[in-house]
């Protein structure tokens, strides 16, 4: 069952009722000379019960919430020792993650204490008391004490403390002051919808671009990888801005989910906060990297048992991990795909523009030209991307197709594979002069690459540890033909001279092409990887069409990829076809 998003205003009671008993809780500070020492065992205690019910496989948004609504419950009380609640020119809000009701045992406590104008100086001390209180009672803060207008002023200034903004929620205090913050910032006086998408899609970028723009990293961050959380954040961003929504399932009835889509994402969200939450219990700080040294405890604490084989323990945990932000990092770019139709190009025409009998191009988007394009024509499965190879000004796919494409991936079948339209596009698609990477890349996003080929599907998140691969093998694989591509383009030409000058003499690139994408596509089945491998290579380049010649160097290419990476002691002859 998909676990319930976090309400706006939480309940009395959390779903783990055994956090704490706020009655037992206020005795305590009644009777107490040092209330803050109670606030920290209370919080302690708390930790403790929520790291019982992990353990006992209790769901990870009841985790999440339940602690979320513990640190609100001990924060209000702390505020009542420092201040009167019902002050009217003070108010404790909690922002960002914290704002979200999102707080793993090592998360940031993200607090703005809002003041009305000309409060400052009457508040100050009591302020720092209340924030070193804080410190005192184990609560890693991060805080902010603004005005409205200096809310105002930051947020104008910064997108991220507009975003933080954005998810402000009224913790105590004055809640009149809080609504005033609110409308102060809300979008009409803020960033405009353009820009705030805009801004928010260039910080995305940034960070995928930090971790190379995959999200199959042997050692991830399951915060900022893409199709990590954070991908999820940005999402739930741009509909709270633009939309007005207060959960996601808000897109759903915007029309922007499907309601099958809608579970995904929050089923990957619970997912990657079960890992996140193990993990920083395991560390006891907040650390979001899947490193080597954390998978196998991980692998157990989590569930994953593959009789005595603990390695293989772990390629199953990590195997799910790369499956589920496949799926995030799918529907992220899906939706912003939607999200960029309606606010960065709503201005443009939305006439379509034929460009064959099944697809046009609408406000520079594919799409199309039916709804039954691809259940009349299969084949078009792979046409669609030789289109956008052969028309680099194309923006992308437009989500309605990349919806139905993922939708008719089950016609891919031994039948389709074997139609000689079938191979011949995909053919034609490794031998265009443009956009080969990228157009791969987006089949495997799509599933498409995996269908077409089940013996690449078996190494899609396929784990490998050597000193030669930092990726998963299927990401590795991408990566190989990227450089190889890389080769060809004149600007690039000063990194490798010499080989970018060999491979202007290649006749036929198309073949190591076929080599890059099959030399490690026998990874983990056991046994020589290259000999299995060349196989693997002859039988396709028969099964396409290529001449015997051919076929016999592609697969010698890959049963001898391995040459170079050995030293010439180790390295064996190996004899052109």
């Amino acid at each position: 069952m998909t676990a319930p998003e976090p309400r706006i205003q939480f309940p009395d009671r959390p779903a783990l009722p055994d956090i704490l008993d706020t009655s037992a809780l206020d005795s305590r500070l009644a009777g107490s000379a040092q209330p803050m020492a109670v606030l920290r065992e209370t919080l302690r205690q708390g930790d403790a019960t929520l790291r019982r019910h992990f353990e006992a496989g209790a769901p990870a948004p009841e985790l999440v919430y339940g602690r979320c609504w513990l640190l609100d419950q001990l924060l209000r009380r702390a505020w009542a020792l420092y201040f009167d609640p019902q002050a009217n020119d003070i108010s404790l809000i909690a922002v960002g993650g914290y704002g979200r009701a999102e707080l793993l045992p090592g998360s940031d406590i993200d607090l703005l204490v809002l003041l009305a104008e000309g409060a400052e100086a009457d508040h100050a001390e009591a302020i720092r008391e209340f924030l070193a209180s804080l410190w005192d009672m184990g609560v890693e803060v991060g805080h902010s004490v603004r005005t409205i207008q200096e809310c105002v002023e930051h947020g104008r200034a910064d997108i991220t403390i507009a975003t933080n903004l954005l998810e402000a929620r009224h913790l105590t205090g004055s809640h009149a002051l809080y609504e005033q913050m609110r409308e102060r910032t809300g979008p009409e006086y803020m960033w405009s919808g353009r820009d705030f998408f805009d801004a928010k899609l260039k910080e995305q970028d940034v960070r995928h671009h930090k971790y190379h723009d995959t999200a199959y990293n042997l050692e991830p961050n399951i915060k900022e990888n893409p199709g990590g959380l954070r991908d999820i954040q940005m999402i739930g961003w741009i509909a709270k801005r633009h939309y007005g929504v207060l959960t996601l399932h808000g897109l759903v009835e915007h029309g922007f989910l499907t309601e099958h889509e809608y579970e995904t994402l929050v089923e990957g969200q619970s997912y990657l906060w079960r890992i996140r939450f193990a993990l920083h219990t395991l560390t006891r700080r907040r650390e979001d990297r899947l490193l080597f040294d954390y998978q196998r405890t991980l692998a157990v604490q989590l569930g994953y048992q593959a009789g005595d084989s603990p390695n293989l323990s772990v390629e199953l945990f990590m195997k799910d991990y790369y499956r589920t932000v496949f799926e995030l990092n799918r529907l992220n770019e899906m939706l912003l795909q939607l999200f960029k139709e309606q606010i960065l190009y709503a201005d443009d025409s939305a006439d379509p523009v034929v460009i064959n009998k099944r697809f046009q191009s609408r406000k520079g988007f594919i799409e199309v030209a039916h709804p039954n394009v691809f259940r009349r024509y299969p084949f078009a499965l792979l046409e669609i991307f030789l289109v956008m190879a052969q028309h680099p000004n194309l923006k992308g796919v437009r989500a309605s197709t990349i919806r139905l494409i993922r939708d008719h991936r089950h016609l891919i079948d031994e039948d389709f594979r074997n139609d000689l339209r079938s191979r011949a596009l995909f053919m034609e698609i490794i031998r265009q002069p443009h956009g080969v990477t990228h157009e791969l890349r987006r089949m495997n996003r799509y599933g498409i690459l995996a269908a077409y080929l089940p013996v690449f599907g078996r190494i899609v998140g396929q784990m490998q540890y050597d000193l030669f691969h930092a990726f998963t093998v299927d990401e590795h694989t991408l990566f190989v033909v990227r450089n190889i591509r890389r080769l060809t383009v004149p600007e690039f030409a000063h990194e490798l001279p010499f080989a970018s000058e060999l491979i202007r003499k290649i006749p036929k690139q198309e073949l190591l092409i076929l080599a890059a994408l099959f030399h490690d596509i026998a990874k983990g089945r056991g046994g020589d990887h290259s000999e299995l491998g060349a196989d693997e290579a002859r039988a396709f380049c028969q099964h396409h069409g290529l001449s015997r010649y051919d076929s016999e160097l592609v697969a010698w290419l890959v049963q001898n990829h391995l040459l170079m990476s050995h030293p010439p002691s180790a390295a064996t002859s190996a004899t052109r076809p």
